[in-house]
């Protein structure tokens, strides 16, 4: 009478089985196939088998993967934090007034200006368009007035408060100047007096 191999009455697959080869049979000869709970378990202990094996195996490439990032991040942060100091903004300032008058064009307006000035601040985005709508025959420079560069300037255009726009022809000779500012419209209304001096009529054909 041949004997059969019995089936075992609990039949239980570890992790470590899932990489196994399903045609190789094991000793047990279990092939028992549970619910689906017991399934979903299964493939969770497998993945969290897998990831603690691959990190047992490289410890160090996980670590030099997590300080890789943290230096990029700092580097990123140091980035958007990079300001320049009170002497290279000077000489930023300079380059462009100099810029600005070797274009020849008909028309320089300096702005003086203060970074504390909070009058200063809110006029920014007004400047640069009319900046923008006036570019083929004007230039627009910032002064900061606190800057020890623009002392000679302060002085030859009796700077004594910001915001002030001070109009050049196209070789650095001041034609005029906005008056004390009384509000943010008052500034306005001087900065497009002093357009009008210098803007080119249209040429009608």
């Amino acid at each position: 009478m041949s004997s059969t191999p019995k089936q075992p009455l609990f039949c239980l697959k570890w992790p470590w089985d899932m990489n196994r080869n399903p045609q190789t049979n094991t000793s047990g000869g279990c092939t028992f196939e549970g619910p689906w709970l017991f399934k979903s378990m299964q493939s969770l202990g497998s993945v969290a088998f897998n990831f603690v094996q691959s990190v047992s195996k490289s410890p160090s490439s996980l670590v030099n993967h997590l300080q890789w990032d943290a230096r990029t991040d700092q580097n990123e942060t140091l980035k958007s934090k990079t300001v320049l100091g009170p002497e290279e903004q000077g000489e930023a300032e300079q380059r462009a007034f100099a810029s600005a008058l070797a274009s020849e064009k008909e028309a320089t307006m300096l702005e003086f200006y203060s970074p504390k000035c909070r009058l200063c601040n809110s006029l920014l985005n007004s400047v640069m368009e009319v900046e923008h709508r006036n570019s083929d025959w004007l230039n627009i420079v910032m002064a900061d007035a606190e800057n020890d560069k623009w002392l000679p300037e302060l002085l030859h255009y009796d700077i004594r408060y910001v915001p002030c726009f001070v109009l050049l022809d196209k070789k650095g000779r001041a034609l005029a100047k906005t008056g004390i500012p009384n509000s943010r419209l008052h500034v306005l209304a001087g900065l497009s007096h002093l357009l009008k001096m210098k803007r080119p009529s249209k040429r009608t054909s």
